[in-house]
């Protein structure tokens, strides 16, 4: 059975002042229907030019230089933006970090989820108005149909999230990227809006990909996890199993940088010491080798990616060769 989404090798890369730089380094994965895929790394680490590659949204200076991304087997990166247009908003959305720039703020609500119907779906402006009253009656805003009415810098974050995520599902798409959607948004917020989209995604059946820095937020959403770092995917795992056995030292630093509850207040948090290297496109071998303590002579040859089986992958010729052991 072929999968929803396949990527395949996929490599951005963008032109500046500086000469070519790559985003995206040969980037492979699949997400199925009904699956839930959590995309999980540091800031700068490829997670959101990914998914813009695939949504074919990438800003000027940005382009697809190597790769295929197959939806519904069909390879989007030979579509024009015309067939492009048929799917994206259709049969897959996206939903931005910021509602309030995301949203065009000379339109009222109704009319941007309206427009979606209308287009995609060929309703009347009527018709339209009453699905769009009803996502956001089913998007948890109290008062949908005067909200309708509104423009976008009326409201706060939540209630601008809660309609991108009507919008996103008006048409009830086969396939969701939520890129870092509770970022402007404060704590309580936050679990609020999660929470409704593991409902409705749930309740629509529909597959989804989850970009974010929150492990937290990965345990309680992901069916699967893919880690990032400088532009790679260097683990790959289902949840469960990533959690319990974390292959790469870089997928295990970050876990080490969370708090638990059971920690004392003697306990220092901690750190990954170092930085994402800015440019990448030099560094022959792990692009983690810098900043880890594990590093060997080998890591600095060109790596692979190696199964450990059930799924799991990781980029670490250390850990292949049990130079790192799983904690107890």
């Amino acid at each position: 059975m072929s999968h929803l989404l396949e990527v395949e090798g996929l490599t951005t890369v963008f032109t500046g002042d500086y000469g070519e730089t790559t985003s995206v380094d040969h980037v492979s994965f699949h997400v199925d229907e009904g699956e839930v895929v959590c995309i999980v790394g540091e800031s700068g680490c490829g997670k959101s030019v990914t998914n813009l590659s695939v949504m074919g949204l990438l800003s000027r200076g940005g382009k697809v230089t190597e790769g295929k991304v197959l939806f519904e087997d069909r390879d989007l990166l030979a579509m024009s933006e015309k067939e492009l247009d048929k799917i994206r908003g259709d049969r897959m959305t996206m939903i931005f970090q910021d509602p309030l720039t995301s949203l065009n703020p000379v339109f009222t609500v109704g009319n941007q989820i309206m427009e979606s119907l209308q287009i995609h779906r060929g309703l009347s402006r009527n018709e339209a108005g009453i699905q769009a009253e009803e996502l956001l009656s089913r998007v948890g805003m109290p008062d949908a149909k005067s909200t309708m009415k509104k423009y976008p810098h009326t409201l706060s974050g939540g209630m601008r999230q809660r309609v991108m995520i009507a919008m996103a599902l008006s048409c009830k798409p086969k396939l969701l990227i939520a890129d870092e959607p509770t970022t402007a948004l404060d704590v309580t917020i936050q679990a609020q809006i999660m929470q409704l989209l593991k409902e409705l995604q749930k309740e629509n059946k529909m597959a989804m990909i989850l970009i974010t820095h929150d492990i937290g937020l990965v345990a309680h959403m992901a069916d699967r996890v893919i880690v990032m770092y400088a532009g790679q995917i260097i683990e790959e795992a289902p949840v469960r199993e990533l959690f319990r056995h974390p292959k790469h030292p870089y997928t295990r630093a970050l876990m080490d940088t969370v708090p638990t509850i059971r920690d004392t207040a003697e306990r220092q948090l901690k750190a990954i010491p170092g930085i994402v290297p800015e440019s990448y496109d030099h560094i022959p071998g792990c692009r983690f080798a810098d900043r880890c303590s594990y590093r060997r002579p080998e890591c600095d040859k060109p790596q692979e990616n190696y199964e450990f089986g059930g799924g799991h992958m990781a980029r670490c010729i250390v850990r292949k060769e049990g130079g790192i052991q799983d904690e107890s």
